[in-house]
């Protein structure tokens, strides 16, 4: 899949980059990043922007909308295009995260969740059977994918998991409930990760390709959330529910590897989405404080706000750095895990943090649904928890820089 370009009013994107005016950061894109973030721009000020509050408010998966994304190539956006993707980079899929972010985080974590989590693992430990049979299918935006690992027990502690897949001949046997798994009710197929061996904890982690339409499988009701209402997540019960042997994913025993290597790429992901939130979160705040009138002028001129945006705009511009970074280093096969943990920990309390001082600067105003910015707040939350917890960001990152340091 070739990625499309749809065709908008620029009038929206350009004030957008004449906001953010960020010319040293543009002009170390190539052009087909800068075409890219344009585009995408466009289509989120038009498609997703107008209806956030909506799919927000009435806990609506945006269907149509990601069939767009999927007609511009966003929803297989580093699949090489022999599998049907558009054959972009990881960079491009940073890019890509934050300006569909920055018009509807929901339509960002649908997004993340399917490229990251699903697709992701499926390219890289896939035998060339399962790609063309569970990758190629999944590249319109028609169906989705999901990522099955955390539950009601287990969320950080990965080894702890409980659910088993017990082989019996040609099929392997599992049970066990997995717990909020993003794109569980829309998602037709997913990467699940299951014990093979009890005895053992990470060692016996293994990892599976499955689909929701085979006899065993019990769908939980949709979780009431906090924030990005416009995805579902819900509890996926499996009771006997039977896998055939060909869908084990790499081999037995290296499901660990599979999901930790996946984690990383999704941190990249989940950076984007946070630094779209925040990004949104200061073009409102400069946005309201150039009409609020306080004391006879725009409170844009007052010296407090100007810091606060000052703040934000240092926080986003880090974050985004960070996270190209990240992505780069991907891109280029050298070792990403320390960057993409600080990259998904700088941008998901930037998020937290501009989303926040958006509401201050908006003051009561901030605090109603009539603005996007408690929206925003809301939204914000998440990114510090899910796929590593902040706390596990760190963990990670200050076991990276010990054993750079004592090398």
């Amino acid at each position: 899949m070739m990625l499309v370009p749809l065709k908008y009013p620029s009038k929206l994107g350009q004030r957008a980059l004449e906001l953010r005016r960020n010319i040293a950061c543009l002009s170390a894109l190539s052009e087909t990043h800068q075409i890219l973030q344009k585009t995408i721009r466009d289509f989120a000020d038009h498609e997703l922007a107008p209806k956030a509050a909506k799919f927000d408010r009435e806990h609506l998966y945006p269907v149509e909308e990601v069939k767009k994304m999927g007609q511009l190539g966003l929803m297989a956006i580093d699949v090489p295009q022999k599998y049907g993707g558009s054959g972009l980079d990881t960079l491009a899929y940073a890019i890509a995260m934050e300006e569909i972010s920055r018009g509807c985080a929901s339509a960002g974590l649908i997004m993340s969740g399917h490229n990251s989590l699903y697709l992701g693992p499926i390219l890289a430990f896939g035998n060339e059977k399962q790609k063309k049979e569970y990758i190629e299918p999944y590249t319109t935006g028609e169906k989705i994918g999901f990522f099955a690992v955390s539950e009601p027990g287990s969320g950080s502690d990965v080894g702890a998991l409980t659910t088993t897949a017990i082989l019996k001949g040609d099929r392997y046997i599992l049970n066990g409930t997995k717990a909020w798994i993003s794109n569980g009710l829309e998602g037709e197929m997913g990467v699940l990760l299951a014990k093979t061996s009890k005895d053992l904890k990470h060692e016996g982690l293994s990892a599976f390709i499955v689909s929701k339409d085979i006899k065993g499988l019990t769908v939980g009701k949709k979780d009431d959330k906090l924030g990005i209402r416009g995805t579902s997540t819900c509890q996926l019960i499996f009771e006997d529910y039977e896998i055939p042997k060909e869908n084990l994913l790499g081999k037995e025993s290296y499901g660990f590897e599979i999901a930790m290597k996946s984690l990383d790429s999704g941190r990249i992901g989940i950076a984007g989405q946070a630094i779209g939130i925040a990004q949104a979160s200061l073009e409102l705040a400069v946005d309201y404080s150039k009409t609020r009138i306080a004391f006879g002028k725009p409170i844009s001129q007052f010296q407090i706000v100007q810091q606060k945006i000052a703040d934000m705009a240092i926080r986003v511009e880090t974050a985004r750095l960070l996270t190209w970074r990240a992505a780069w280093l991907k891109d280029n096969d050298k070792s990403f895990s320390k960057e993409a943990a600080m990259a998904k920990l700088a941008a998901s309390e930037t998020a937290t943090f501009c989303s926040h001082q958006a509401i201050q600067i908006l003051g009561a105003m901030g605090f109603v649904t009539e603005m996007a910015a408690e929206r925003h707040y809301r939204d914000a939350r998440i990114t510090e928890i899910y796929e590593g917890t902040s706390e596990i960001q760190k963990l990670l990152i200050g076991h990276c820089v010990f054993k750079e340091l004592s090398a």
